[in-house]
């Protein structure tokens, strides 16, 4: 796993390479609900000049309903069946970048198919930076709780042990989004080079 702290400046150059090493593949983005899966995604997808997809949106628009109302009406269990679905879907039209649900790679068969079809990026992020950020929104069906940081700081409990079998963690601190952008390319960068030189060592 190649973990990645911010303050990182790329180029083009850098850019290109990306997507010329990573094939048919796609860039998977997985974390906590309010840690900038979908905002970084679009960003980093123009700089690389690839497709963005956002699963969330993928599920709504097949579905014809919010995710609030999917939990709403048909349950936790429901959805996340869906969801794998639509993910599996996603990565087969690749390579492009891929925004996820925060309990998406939860899943096992999910990560199954993400290590199959593309790389996995962990947006690393602190509870009080995520509190601050979901508590913008009241669309996230899993804090409509008592006590909304107590069940985040339990879903960061559950879920950052399986978050770190990603392939690349970045530490996405409070900030501009550019910045963090940055951090993923230089992540990937390190990630293909070393990838590429295990093949031809190999």
């Amino acid at each position: 796993m190649v973990e990645i702290m911010s303050g990182y400046q790329t180029n083009n150059k850098s850019s290109n390479l990306i997507a010329e090493h990573l094939g048919k593949r796609s860039i998977v983005l997985v974390g906590m609900m309010g840690c900038g899966k979908s905002s970084v995604g679009r960003r980093l997808a123009a700089h690389i000049h690839l497709p963005f997809a956002d699963a969330d949106d993928e599920i709504e628009r097949a579905a014809g309903k919010t995710i609030p109302e999917i939990f709403a009406d048909y349950g936790e269990a429901h959805f996340r069946d869906r969801e794998c679905r639509i993910i599996k879907r996603i990565l087969e039209d690749g390579p492009q970048v891929i925004a996820t649900g925060g309990g998406a790679f939860m899943r096992v068969e999910t990560r199954e198919a993400i290590a199959r079809h593309g790389l996995s990026i962990w947006l690393k992020v602190e509870l009080q930076v995520l509190i601050e950020r979901v508590s913008r929104r009241n669309d996230r069906p899993l804090l409509n709780t008592a006590d909304p940081k107590l069940t985040m700081q339990k879903l960061m409990d559950e879920r950052y042990p399986v978050y770190k079998l990603a392939d690349i963690t970045v530490e996405s601190r409070s900030g501009l989004q550019d910045d963090v952008v940055r951090d993923v390319i230089r992540g990937l960068n390190r990630y293909l080079t070393a990838e590429t030189e295990i093949k031809e060592q190999s």
